[in-house]
């Protein structure tokens, strides 16, 4: 079993940065790949972004290509989402989540959340224009 637990959100004004973190548990965090989903009032929850186990392949969905970062510590057992430039439209409860099951995939897989079979309790974001 792997519990997941989110932290690191708020509010913030239109422009600032956060920074979420999602430690795990469980001794095998290195060999799942991860994501950050998000949903925000009244929509269904959406693709973030997402690494490897390896950390070295990421991915992000168009909208926070450009001023979100996805990063992994696998020492802390601990994967990261820097949010800069934030927008009133990042407003959601964010979520992390993890794959343990497939090592493997593209931005199609990983943008599902049927591939993840873990879930934090998620941390709200709240920026305010």
């Amino acid at each position: 079993q792997v519990q997941l637990v989110e932290s690191g959100g708020g509010l913030v004004q239109a422009g600032g940065s956060l920074r979420l973190s999602c430690a795990a548990s469980g001794r095998t965090f290195s060999g799942y790949g991860m994501g950050w989903f998000r949903q925000a009032p009244g929509k269904e929850r959406v693709f973030v972004a997402a690494i490897k186990w390896g950390g070295r392949t990421t991915y992000y969905t168009n909208s926070v290509e450009d001023r979100f970062t996805i990063s992994r510590d696998n020492a802390k057992n601990t994967v990261y989402l820097q949010m800069n430039t934030l927008k009133p439209e990042d407003t959601a409860v964010y979520y992390c989540a993890a794959n343990s099951r497939y090592s493997t995939g593209t931005y199609d897989d990983y943008s599902r959340e049927d591939m993840y079979d873990y879930w934090g309790q998620g941390t709200q974001v709240t920026v305010s224009s």
